[in-house]
């Protein structure tokens, strides 16, 4: 039987933090696992040899996610102004167990801080492969929570949005074609991204 990407689901929160100037320094991540993808982790995380506990398997599953994330930018894309904005290299970062969901949560830095000065900031996050689909934490009706999207750490006028994703019908058809076990394009997640914006006053 054909299984149609994605083979799992992430719902995501992003906080969006200011500096004292009221410049972008970081974006805090947590991506929530769902439930089905995470009892198969913990599932292996419990049947793996040794005696370590499960919070030090889940942190040793943190680095690793850390590390096979890195090559990738996290999987986050970050514009402003329509310019491609450079990102640092995680270091803080934890996993945990939540409700029977694996909970991963990161810092990203920003390569050095960023003034929007009436611009527009937006970002994606995605797995290339779109072996993963990347959502902003959403209700019942599906609509992104307040919550899913905050900007702190200055007194400045902030407004957020976060913008459906608009996939060209012949990229659904692609991704409806993948088999369980098949490669896609790279690049094929971006086309089924959320896009976070953000525009601050001053």
């Amino acid at each position: 039987m054909a299984h149609a990407h994605p083979h799992g689901w992430i719902d995501l929160g992003v906080r969006v933090i200011l500096d004292d100037q009221g410049r972008v320094e970081a974006l805090r991540q947590r991506w929530r696992m769902d439930p089905f993808y995470s009892l198969v982790i913990l599932e292996e995380l419990e049947a793996a040899e040794g005696d370590a506990s499960m919070e030090a398997r889940l942190d040793q599953l943190g680095t690793e996610i850390r590390d096979n994330l890195a090559p990738r930018h996290y999987f986050t894309e970050l514009t402003h102004a329509g310019q491609q904005v450079a990102l640092g290299e995680v270091s803080e970062y934890t996993v945990m167990e939540r409700g029977g969901r694996v909970e991963f949560s990161f810092l990203l830095p920003l390569e050095a801080p960023l003034a929007l000065e009436g611009e527009v900031m937006r970002y994606q996050v995605f797995d290339p492969s779109y072996y993963l689909e990347v959502v902003h934490e959403a209700g019942d009706d599906e609509t992104p929570l307040e919550e899913a999207l905050v900007v702190v750490g200055s007194d400045l006028a902030c407004t957020t949005s976060i913008e459906p994703a608009d996939p060209d019908p012949a990229k659904v058809a692609e991704a409806a074609m993948l088999d369980y076990d098949d490669q896609a394009e790279p690049g094929l997640g971006r086309y089924f991204a959320e896009t976070g914006e953000v525009a601050c006053d001053g």
